[in-house]
C-alpha cells in the first residue's frame, strides 16, 4: 500500500477529485494547508507572501494503482502555464498497514 500526498492549488481541487472519482478512486482526505516551494513565496509590490494557501489531498492505494492516481492528479492539477511555479507536488510513501475501525478489517 502507498500513501499519496498531493499538494495542489485550491482552485484545482474540484476537478482533481471529480476525475479521481470517475477513475474509480473515491476515498480521499482533504486538508487546507499553507506553505511555499523553492521560489520562497512571491512579492507584489512591497508585500511579500511566503505562506501560500494550498490543499493537501491524501490517498491510500494499492501499489499497482499508483501510476493511475498520479496521472489523473498531474493531468488535472496543472495550470498549463509554461514554467509556472506553484502548481504543487506529489509525495509517495509506503504504508505498513491499515485497519477499518468499525469492522476491524485489515488492509484496504
Amino acid at each position: 500500500m502507498l500513501l499519496i500526498r498531493a499538494i495542489i492549488r485550491p482552485e484545482k481541487v474540484g476537478i482533481v477529485l471529480s476525475e479521481l472519482l470517475a477513475a474509480g478512486f473515491p476515498a480521499v482526505t482533504k486538508m487546507d494547508v499553507f506553505g511555499r516551494g523553492k521560489q520562497k513565496g512571491f512579492s507584489i509590490g512591497d508585500v511579500h507572501y511566503d505562506e501560500i494557501p494550498k490543499e493537501m489531498l491524501l490517498f491510500v492505494v494499492n501499489d499497482e494503482e499508483k501510476d493511475d492516481v498520479v496521472r489523473v492528479i498531474m493531468r488535472n492539477a496543472r495550470t498549463g502555464e509554461k514554467g509556472a511555479y506553484g502548481d504543487g507536488r506529489i509525495f509517495i510513501s509506503q504504508v505498513v498497514d491499515a485497519y477499518t475501525i468499525s469492522t476491524s478489517k485489515q488492509g484496504l
